[in-house]
């Protein structure tokens, strides 16, 4: 889980005390070295907040991985510094400017959080937070980071929605307008193609989906829950219906429970529940496998449905369409994955790695 910040604050306060001096005293060395004046105007970011910003902005700290990688596909050099260390099976369909970025880390959950040495070292010219309305570690985030004197700039990105109105905002931050247009027009004719699709599909004719977490698929997440937004905004239906207890999501269910949802297909992105589950006895009576229509999310070089939730969502919102109503869409979802890397990844893929990707 990369977005809620469930248990790190004990540990987050010790990072925060342990490394406080030597802050201060980086800090003040910044400062007495001293930097030319540059340019500055102020902006309203995405949380209604005046900020003032450098006129130029060349360098991007993103506080977790959506933020970053909003800022790479507006372009790759703009990312300072990395929340996580890239996979060495990632990198081929990354960027190279992107994969040569040192680790800074970042708040995502889970007790993480930032080398602040690190980042002060690098100087990005804004931090680019996620914002998550009002949330209080938001705030204490903000306190962290205030002393750094680095312009702090919020972003919606809580779901799928928000991202043409992101890329727009971005397009206003960096004057790159142009290139916010090409994106933020993709995100909305995704959009406008997911929403043709649902309005066709009678409600008693929606395919019912069961996304199956963990190795042994018996985690999955609520039917409210933003972790399995892209079932319903692909005419599925979520079989599990409950209200979201926690950021976090997994929630655990039992066996009987799947057996009584009988979905007609199951995602999975577990390698090993992938491997397994056509010869497991105990899912053999579930119509998605005895159909053959269990799907594996494709992951490269980040995870097309859920965690981290980036724009890669729009393509994997498209490649839900293709397997859910296939009847209904005319997506070649070959074609549309080497368009989508090449146009927000900067990456150019042949048929053969495109086709690879899709491979289960």
């Amino acid at each position: 889980m990369f977005r809620p910040y469930d248990t790190a604050d004990t540990d987050w306060s010790k990072q925060v005390r342990k490394t406080a001096c030597r802050l201060s005293i980086i800090v003040i060395l910044l400062w007495t070295v001293g930097t030319a004046p540059a340019q500055a105007r102020q902006i309203t970011d995405m949380a209604g907040r005046t900020v003032t910003v450098p006129d130029v902005i060349g360098k991007i700290y993103g506080t977790s991985p959506p933020a970053t990688l909003m800022a790479y596909a507006m372009d790759p050099s703009l990312v300072a510094g990395l929340n996580m260390p890239i996979k060495p099976d990632d990198a081929p369909y990354l960027d190279p400017r992107m994969t040569s970025r040192p680790v800074v880390g970042g708040w995502f959950g889970q007790g993480r959080v930032a080398s602040m040495e690190t980042l002060l070292a690098l100087q990005p010219d804004i931090i680019l937070v996620w914002w998550w309305q009002h949330s209080a570690m938001d705030e204490k985030m903000a306190n962290t980071l205030a002393p750094l004197g680095i312009p702090v700039v919020y972003m919606a990105l809580n779901q799928l929605a928000d991202y043409p109105e992101a890329f727009d905002f971005l397009g206003m931050l960096l004057h790159r307008e142009a290139r916010a247009g090409m994106l933020g027009s993709y995100a909305r004719q995704t959009l406008a193609e997911s929403e043709r699709v649902r309005r066709a599909i009678p409600d008693d004719a929606r395919v019912s989906v069961y996304y199956a977490e963990e190795a042994d698929g018996l985690s999955t997440e609520c039917h409210t829950s933003v972790h399995a937004e892209l079932i319903p905004l692909s005419g599925g239906e979520n079989v599990h219906r409950c209200i979201q207890r926690t950021r976090v999501g997994k929630q655990k269910v039992s066996m009987e429970q799947i057996l009584n949802y009988d979905p007609q297909v199951i995602v999975a992105h577990e390698r090993l529940f992938f491997k397994h589950i056509a010869a497991d006895p105990k899912w053999q009576n579930i119509r998605a496998v005895q159909q053959g229509r269990v799907y594996r999310i494709p992951s490269r070089p980040f995870n097309w449905f859920d965690r981290p939730p980036s724009f890669m969502r729009l393509l994997g919102l498209k490649w839900m369409l293709h397997h859910l109503y296939p009847d209904h869409t005319a997506i070649d979802i070959v074609s549309e994955t080497r368009q989508f890397y090449r146009l927000f990844l900067n990456v150019d893929l042949d048929e053969a790695a495109a086709r690879k990707l899709l491979a289960p």
